[in-house]
């Protein structure tokens, strides 16, 4: 039977990155397939993955928690019955809620078994997000048997501590991964990822009369956690009716936007770097929480970028067969941006 890992992230967290990692390191000898079901018109980490040389089932059937219950289920079954693969990746978009993902996985069937979920989260920008997109950010969280943070070595120990706090109380079973990535093998973090299961199913064999945790997915792992889990529902539901009426209960298409195109423009290294800049820290191009292309200079070069608040990155890489461009956020100004990539 396939192993099925489940690894989510908010937009930019890394969870590419860390899929990559896990390739190389820890996958090794294993048939793979990864299915990623981005948020967007656009699914532009095909192009990043396939210098892997690995299968991608691209799934731009728009956003995630509105589509992917019905047809995910569908395409995954698909998926097992053609490669039969070893292991299963599942590269939910970044807005969508983890709950809703390990729900479709289950509704594929009795043959189908989740082997971990784990949550990819940048700890320098955790209490940012927290605040702001409490309802989808929050839900990876909870959901998580391991979270792994990214970014580690670019924040002090005192941040790393109120990261962690926070997440504690999100979630007070996950394993937390906080050494930087460069310092620790693709191995210890897969094997991070499964314990949580393998002390899961030690507890459920112990205990047989609580085997419905598994079913009911707001049950608690721990029986003595039970009603400090419950308070923390109850607790996380008053807060979104405080700070987050307006994202409460939203499908990700009501609070996120995704702008895409395909374009065989040619731009200078320079002008890139300006339109990096531009969208990065002006906020009239609205909140940019992410943004992605693959573009062909005027040299002959390919030129891929990525954009998540606060850093940025240009690199000569691989070509594709046209220019794509995705930028994803809320409040979006659609206008300026194609003004900005010079979209006719």
């Amino acid at each position: 039977m396939a192993k099925i890992d489940i690894i989510s992230g908010f937009l930019g967290a890394g969870k590419t990155t860390l899929i990559k990692k896990l390739i190389a390191e820890a996958f090794q000898g294993e048939k793979l397939v990864i299915i990623e079901n981005e948020f967007g018109e656009i699914g532009i980490d095909g192009g990043f993955l396939k210098e892997s040389g690995i299968q991608i089932t691209e799934m731009n059937s728009g956003c995630i928690c509105c589509s992917l219950v019905g047809d995910f289920s569908k395409a995954l079954k698909e998926v097992l019955e053609k490669y039969s693969p070893d292991r299963v990746i599942i590269e939910p978009s970044g807005v969508g809620k983890l709950s809703d993902v390990v729900k479709a996985v289950k509704n594929t069937g009795s043959t189908v078994n989740i082997n971990s979920t784990a949550v990819v989260v940048d700890a320098s920008k955790c209490k940012m997000y927290m605040k702001n997109y409490g309802e989808f950010y929050n839900n990876q969280v909870e959901y998580a048997g391991t979270i792994v943070l990214s970014r580690t070595q670019k924040i002090s120990e005192e941040k790393l501590n109120i990261c962690l706090k926070l997440i504690r109380e999100k979630n007070s079973e996950a394993s937390v991964i906080t050494t930087p990535w460069n310092d620790i093998d693709g191995k210890q973090i897969l094997e991070a990822m499964e314990k949580i299961n393998s002390l899961e199913k030690e507890l459920v064999e112990e205990e047989h009369h609580h085997h419905h945790h598994h079913e009911d997915e707001e049950e608690c792992h721990c029986h003595e956690h039970e009603h400090e889990h419950e308070h923390h529902h109850e607790h996380h539901h008053e807060h979104h009716h405080e700070h987050h009426h307006e994202h409460h209960h939203h499908h990700a298409d009501e609070v996120f936007t995704s702008w895409g195109i395909e374009t065989a423009h040619k731009f200078t290294e320079e002008e890139l770097q300006n339109i990096i800049n531009k969208l990065s820290t002006e906020k009239s191009y609205g909140e940019v929480l992410r943004a992605k292309g693959i573009v062909q200079s005027t040299d002959g070069d390919w030129f891929h970028f990525d954009i998540v608040p606060e850093e940025t990155e240009l690199r000569k890489g691989t070509a594709d067969f046209t220019g794509r461009v995705c930028v994803i956020g809320s409040n979006l100004n659609e206008e300026a941006i194609k003004e900005l990539f010079q979209v006719a």
